[in-house]
């Protein structure tokens, strides 16, 4: 059933129902893959195979790029679609590692900056599945300060030669194209200086070195830039003026998977995986009954909840026109801490199971894991320090924090080559 040519929510759910029930398989609840991990590099390739061929499955089903323009390979339809469709995907395997930075922010920063040929070239390669983006927006020196960016672009004819390293990007290794902010001016302050551009990742001069994390996981990668020719049909947005775009770059990111962009279904974890249940972990560790479980299992619930109730709120705020865009820093700042207060609560309620596990502890093997990286929701996608910056200054109105350096040529800034703080991008 149609309304005015498009195609009702409830009918779109129906048919969204019958593929998925038809055509994917139960999403795994093993462990490794609630919590990201893969036995090895060969499994890793496989994994993000088998999620292109479904995002290529989706695309063929009229199921991706819900709230796309048709004239990009979308459906055009709208952000109650994409929400029928998230739900219809609980309980589902799906392609949890194309959605975030593919979808949100690279995909989004497109269709906001690209130009007609660019968003023609790259949009419907995105929905088939067929190219997944990255963003390069981290350096070694620069930590959560993406201003601070010291890879240099530097034009020759009609080409633009980038020097330099980018750091903390998810899944580089695997990935095809980046959306990479480079220096373009060091004469004016920082911010006036940037320029964004598009490149593939994988070609001559571009070196990239996998990054080994605390549980073993290889995804976050530092990429090494070495004359690499870019041509002018490849930068997005003005010269000197990517920090235009790089405020709703961050917007775009910090809106994570509450874009109307990105599929997710609600019952997923970090990861893509799904998300442990703390009830389930109290039961699978015999601790169900006991008192102070029960309130840390009520914590938890309270928490998942009101995320869930504040990311609608916000969203729903941000449309209307009531809320600026940088309340999205609010529920950054939210997930981000309730994400690590949630894994902690898993732990404890894991018992001795949090320490050491076998297959028999169910819901409760591997919470001690989560518990050593549950940092990582307050790092990856912008550190919730920034988010609580942006919150005081752009939201409250507060003063803004002293910045010495704001009006002074970028090139006459004092500066470390050593290694700052890191921003997961």
């Amino acid at each position: 059933m149609t309304v005015d040519g498009i195609e009702d929510v409830e009918s779109f759910r129906r048919r969204a129902r019958n593929w998925i029930s038809t055509n994917l398989e139960p999403r795994s609840n093993r462990p490794q893959a609630r919590l990201g991990i893969v036995q090895n590099e060969d499994d890793d390739l496989a994994a993000i195979a088998r999620e292109r061929d479904i995002q290529r499955q989706l695309f063929e089903a009229g199921l991706a790029g819900v709230c796309v323009s048709p004239e990009y390979g979308g459906q055009g339809l709208t952000r109650a679609h994409q929400q029928a469709l998230n739900e219809e995907l609980c309980g589902y395997e799906y392609p949890s590692r194309i959605q975030v930075p593919t979808f949100s922010p690279c995909a989004s920063v497109l269709l906001e900056f690209g130009t007609d040929a660019q968003k023609r070239a790259h949009l419907p390669a995105i929905l088939r599945g067929e190219e997944l983006w990255m963003q390069l927006l981290s350096e070694p020196s620069g930590g959560s300060d993406v201003a601070a960016a010291l890879t240099t672009a530097v034009r020759d004819g009609d080409e633009w030669v980038l020097n330099g390293s980018k750091i903390w990007t998810t899944g580089a290794w695997w990935s095809d194209w980046g959306l990479c902010l480079a220096r373009t001016n060091w004469d004016v302050p920082k911010h006036r200086g940037l320029t964004v551009f598009i490149l593939p990742l994988h070609q001559p001069g571009i070196e990239i070195h996998r990054i080994e994390m605390l549980n073993g996981d290889k995804e976050f990668c530092q990429e090494f830039l070495t004359d690499v020719r870019v041509p002018d049909s490849d930068r997005i947005g003005e010269v000197d003026e990517g920090w235009t775009v790089g405020v709703r770059w961050m917007f775009h990111e910090r809106m994570l998977y509450n874009s109307p962009l990105v599929t997710r279904p609600p019952d997923s974890g970090q990861g893509g995986g799904v998300m442990r249940p703390v009830a389930q972990v109290a039961r699978d560790s015999g601790l169900s009954e006991d008192r102070l479980v029960r309130d840390l299992v009520g914590e938890a619930r309270m928490l998942e909840i009101v995320e869930s109730r504040l990311l609608e709120r916000i969203s729903a705020g941000i449309r209307s026109g009531t809320m600026s865009d940088q309340s999205s820093a609010i529920g950054r700042l939210f997930h981000g801490v309730a994400a690590a207060r949630t894994r902690t609560i898993s732990c404890e309620v894991a018992g001795s199971a949090g320490a050491a596990w076998t297959n028999d502890d169910g819901e409760a093997a591997g919470a001690g894991i989560e518990f050593v990286m549950r940092q990582a929701s307050c790092i990856g996608g912008g550190t919730t320090e920034m988010a609580r910056n942006v919150i005081s200054e752009r939201v409250l109105g507060m003063p803004r924090e002293r910045t010495p350096d704001r009006d002074t040529p970028f090139r006459d800034v004092p500066r470390s080559a050593s290694a700052g703080s890191r921003r997961d991008n």
